[in-house]
Protein backbone atom coordinates (compact mmCIF):
# COMPACT_ATOMS: atom_id res chain seq x y z
CA UNK A 1 0.00 0.00 0.00
CA UNK A 2 1.44 3.36 -1.01
CA UNK A 3 1.59 6.46 1.15
CA UNK A 4 -1.20 8.01 -0.96
CA UNK A 5 -3.46 5.01 -0.30
CA UNK A 6 -2.74 5.23 3.43
CA UNK A 7 -3.55 8.94 3.44
CA UNK A 8 -6.82 8.28 1.58
CA UNK A 9 -7.84 5.61 4.11
CA UNK A 10 -7.05 7.93 7.02
CA UNK A 11 -9.07 10.71 5.39
CA UNK A 12 -12.03 8.42 4.74
CA UNK A 13 -11.82 7.08 8.31
CA UNK A 14 -11.90 10.60 9.76
CA UNK A 15 -14.78 11.54 7.47
CA UNK A 16 -16.70 8.42 8.50
CA UNK A 17 -16.01 9.15 12.18
CA UNK A 18 -17.27 12.74 11.79
CA UNK A 19 -20.46 11.75 9.97
CA UNK A 20 -21.03 8.78 12.29
CA UNK A 21 -20.48 10.98 15.34
CA UNK A 22 -23.09 13.42 14.07
CA UNK A 23 -25.64 10.64 13.60
CA UNK A 24 -24.95 9.15 17.03
CA UNK A 25 -25.21 12.52 18.75
CA UNK A 26 -28.56 13.27 17.15
CA UNK A 27 -29.96 9.72 17.14
CA UNK A 28 -31.24 10.07 20.68
CA UNK A 29 -33.57 12.94 19.78
CA UNK A 30 -35.22 11.60 16.58
CA UNK A 31 -34.17 8.04 15.74
CA UNK A 32 -36.56 7.69 12.74
CA UNK A 33 -35.30 10.82 11.02
CA UNK A 34 -31.68 9.89 11.66
CA UNK A 35 -32.24 6.44 10.13
CA UNK A 36 -33.73 8.12 7.06
CA UNK A 37 -30.75 10.49 6.73
CA UNK A 38 -28.30 7.62 7.26
CA UNK A 39 -29.98 5.70 4.43
CA UNK A 40 -29.75 8.69 2.08
CA UNK A 41 -26.07 9.24 2.91
CA UNK A 42 -25.38 5.53 2.49
CA UNK A 43 -26.94 5.57 -0.97
CA UNK A 44 -24.94 8.67 -1.92
CA UNK A 45 -21.77 6.95 -0.72
CA UNK A 46 -22.57 3.82 -2.75
CA UNK A 47 -23.30 5.97 -5.82
CA UNK A 48 -19.93 7.70 -5.53
CA UNK A 49 -18.15 4.35 -5.19
CA UNK A 50 -20.01 2.98 -8.24
CA UNK A 51 -19.19 6.08 -10.31
CA UNK A 52 -15.51 5.86 -9.34
CA UNK A 53 -15.42 2.18 -10.26
CA UNK A 54 -17.08 2.77 -13.62
CA UNK A 55 -15.17 5.98 -14.43
CA UNK A 56 -13.13 4.36 -17.21
CA UNK A 57 -16.28 3.28 -19.05
CA UNK A 58 -18.02 6.60 -18.38
CA UNK A 59 -15.02 8.61 -19.58
CA UNK A 60 -14.83 6.63 -22.83
CA UNK A 61 -18.50 7.45 -23.50
CA UNK A 62 -18.24 11.13 -22.50
CA UNK A 63 -14.82 11.81 -24.05
CA UNK A 64 -14.24 9.23 -26.80
CA UNK A 65 -10.67 8.71 -27.97
CA UNK A 66 -9.19 8.59 -31.44
CA UNK A 67 -9.81 5.56 -33.58
CA UNK A 68 -7.07 4.21 -35.82
CA UNK A 69 -7.78 2.49 -39.10
CA UNK A 70 -4.23 1.42 -39.91
CA UNK A 71 -5.22 -0.73 -42.89
CA UNK A 72 -6.94 2.27 -44.44
CA UNK A 73 -4.15 4.74 -43.54
CA UNK A 74 -6.31 7.07 -41.51
CA UNK A 75 -7.05 8.24 -38.00
CA UNK A 76 -10.56 9.31 -37.02
CA UNK A 77 -10.83 11.73 -34.11
CA UNK A 78 -14.27 12.40 -32.59
CA UNK A 79 -15.03 15.96 -31.53
CA UNK A 80 -14.88 16.34 -27.77
CA UNK A 81 -17.62 17.76 -25.56
CA UNK A 82 -15.69 21.06 -25.52
CA UNK A 83 -15.90 21.33 -29.34
CA UNK A 84 -12.19 20.55 -29.88
CA UNK A 85 -10.46 17.50 -31.29
CA UNK A 86 -8.20 15.71 -28.80
CA UNK A 87 -5.53 13.16 -29.71
CA UNK A 88 -2.89 11.26 -27.81
CA UNK A 89 0.48 10.98 -29.55
CA UNK A 90 3.61 9.27 -28.35
CA UNK A 91 6.53 11.64 -28.09
CA UNK A 92 9.80 9.80 -27.57
CA UNK A 93 7.72 6.86 -26.31
CA UNK A 94 5.61 8.88 -23.82
CA UNK A 95 1.85 9.39 -24.27
CA UNK A 96 1.10 13.10 -24.58
CA UNK A 97 -2.44 14.52 -24.94
CA UNK A 98 -2.86 17.21 -27.59
CA UNK A 99 -5.58 19.53 -28.80
CA UNK A 100 -5.60 19.62 -32.60
CA UNK A 101 -5.22 23.30 -33.48
CA UNK A 102 -5.12 24.20 -37.16
CA UNK A 103 -4.60 27.81 -36.12
CA UNK A 104 -1.30 26.93 -34.44
CA UNK A 105 1.68 27.04 -36.75
CA UNK A 106 3.70 24.34 -35.02
CA UNK A 107 3.67 21.43 -32.62
CA UNK A 108 3.75 23.15 -29.20
CA UNK A 109 4.47 21.39 -25.92
CA UNK A 110 3.65 22.60 -22.46
CA UNK A 111 6.63 22.81 -20.09
CA UNK A 112 5.23 19.84 -18.17
CA UNK A 113 4.89 17.69 -21.30
CA UNK A 114 8.36 18.72 -22.47
CA UNK A 115 9.81 17.48 -19.21
CA UNK A 116 7.83 14.23 -19.41
CA UNK A 117 9.30 13.43 -22.86
CA UNK A 118 12.87 13.96 -21.69
CA UNK A 119 13.51 17.64 -22.34
CA UNK A 120 14.74 19.99 -19.64
CA UNK A 121 12.60 23.15 -19.87
CA UNK A 122 14.91 25.03 -17.50
CA UNK A 123 17.83 24.43 -19.87
CA UNK A 124 16.03 25.66 -22.99
CA UNK A 125 16.53 29.04 -24.60
CA UNK A 126 13.16 30.79 -24.72
CA UNK A 127 14.31 33.34 -27.30
CA UNK A 128 11.44 33.18 -29.79
CA UNK A 129 8.05 34.83 -29.43
CA UNK A 130 4.70 33.44 -30.47
CA UNK A 131 1.57 35.52 -30.87
CA UNK A 132 -1.47 33.91 -29.29
CA UNK A 133 -5.02 34.99 -28.57
CA UNK A 134 -3.78 35.89 -25.07
CA UNK A 135 -0.83 37.97 -26.28
CA UNK A 136 2.84 37.16 -26.89
CA UNK A 137 4.56 34.26 -25.18
CA UNK A 138 8.19 33.15 -25.14
CA UNK A 139 8.93 29.82 -26.85
CA UNK A 140 11.96 27.58 -27.21
CA UNK A 141 12.68 25.55 -30.36
CA UNK A 142 13.35 21.82 -29.89
CA UNK A 143 13.71 18.67 -31.99
CA UNK A 144 11.76 15.57 -31.03
CA UNK A 145 13.39 12.23 -31.84
CA UNK A 146 10.12 10.44 -32.52
CA UNK A 147 6.47 11.48 -32.82
CA UNK A 148 3.97 8.65 -33.26
CA UNK A 149 0.28 9.18 -33.91
CA UNK A 150 -1.49 5.86 -34.40
CA UNK A 151 0.50 3.86 -36.95
CA UNK A 152 2.34 6.91 -38.27
CA UNK A 153 5.83 7.71 -37.00
CA UNK A 154 7.80 10.86 -37.81
CA UNK A 155 11.39 11.41 -36.76
CA UNK A 156 13.39 14.53 -36.02
CA UNK A 157 10.22 16.60 -35.73
CA UNK A 158 10.55 20.32 -35.10
CA UNK A 159 8.49 21.59 -32.15
CA UNK A 160 8.34 24.42 -29.66
CA UNK A 161 8.08 24.50 -25.88
CA UNK A 162 5.75 27.20 -24.56
CA UNK A 163 7.37 29.30 -21.87
CA UNK A 164 4.02 30.45 -20.48
CA UNK A 165 1.14 28.70 -18.81
CA UNK A 166 -0.71 26.34 -21.08
CA UNK A 167 -3.07 23.49 -20.09
CA UNK A 168 -2.58 21.16 -23.04
CA UNK A 169 0.00 20.75 -25.77
CA UNK A 170 -1.10 21.82 -29.25
CA UNK A 171 -0.82 19.84 -32.46
CA UNK A 172 -0.51 22.56 -35.05
CA UNK A 173 0.10 22.66 -38.78
CA UNK A 174 3.85 22.05 -38.39
CA UNK A 175 2.93 18.45 -37.65
CA UNK A 176 -0.43 18.14 -39.42
CA UNK A 177 1.25 18.95 -42.76
CA UNK A 178 2.64 15.38 -42.73
CA UNK A 179 -0.86 14.15 -43.57
CA UNK A 180 -2.04 14.04 -47.17
CA UNK A 181 -5.59 14.94 -46.24
CA UNK A 182 -7.22 16.63 -43.24
CA UNK A 183 -10.99 16.76 -43.29
CA UNK A 184 -13.83 17.42 -40.91
CA UNK A 185 -16.93 15.34 -41.58
CA UNK A 186 -19.82 15.88 -39.22
CA UNK A 187 -18.36 15.56 -35.73
CA UNK A 188 -15.14 13.80 -36.78
CA UNK A 189 -11.69 14.92 -37.83
CA UNK A 190 -10.11 12.50 -40.31
CA UNK A 191 -6.34 12.46 -40.86
CA UNK A 192 -5.19 10.41 -43.86
CA UNK A 193 -1.79 9.44 -45.29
Amino acid sequence: MSADDTARFIYLGLLLAAVGGYFLAHARKRPGRIAQQATVWGLIFLGVIAAAGLWGDIRQTVAPRQMVYADQGRIVVPRGADGHYHVVAQINGVDVPFVVDTGAGELVLTRRDAQRVGLNPDGLSFRAQARTANGSVATAPVRLDRVQLGPFTDRNQRAWVNGGEMDTSLMGMGYLQHFDKIEITGTQLVLSR
